[in-house]
């Protein structure tokens, strides 16, 4: 079994927006001028929901079509940290897109994505935003680790262990739509 072509345009589209969205996010931490802040946080918002949705659509795609399953040449211990790395995934980018969506409703500025929606439209709550934000950040700062191990683990299968995992992510023209 391979991933279908969806699944790995999805995956890759993803992860080029998270990426991107975790560049724009981090000017957060700097000093900036206010509209560059509401600006970049727009921006992110924006991002955020286009992945969210993206997101969606690929859980929808994993429970229809599965995945391939891991070399049986893996040792035990690879199987399982390759299963919560991914789990791991999952559900940190879940958390974050409810913690951002959360705390995006709470924001005290308006944060206006596609030029129409407002998501700050709860009543401004500091402590609950703060908290909201503290769950955020700790979430993003998860995801970086995992991501790295994720790519590490990429290079390790295709160049040390020169198994066939990373190459079903990587090859478009083996798999069906």
């Amino acid at each position: 079994m391979d991933y279908v072509k969806s699944q790995k345009i999805i995956h890759w589209v993803m992860a080029f927006l998270i990426m991107l969205d975790l560049f724009i996010a981090q000017k957060f931490g700097g000093e900036m001028e206010l509209w560059d802040r509401l600006e970049s946080r727009v921006d992110h918002a924006t991002v955020g929901l286009i992945v969210t949705f993206l997101f969606i659509f690929r859980l929808f795609l994993r429970y229809r079509h599965g995945a391939p399953s891991l070399p049986t040449s893996m040792p035990k211990w690879q199987m399982l940290a390759a299963n919560l790395g991914h789990y791991g995934l999952y559900f940190l980018m879940g958390a974050l897109m409810v913690t951002g969506i959360i705390s995006a409703s709470f924001a005290s500025d308006p944060i206006i994505v596609f030029g129409s929606f407002d998501l700050a439209f709860a009543n401004h709550s500091v402590e609950f935003f703060i908290l909201v934000r503290t769950i955020h950040e700790f979430c993003t700062n998860a995801i970086i680790v995992l991501i790295l191990i994720h790519i590490l683990a990429a290079v390790y299968h295709h160049y040390i262990a020169k198994d066939d995992t990373t190459s079903k992510m990587l090859k478009f023209w083996t798999s069906k739509v």
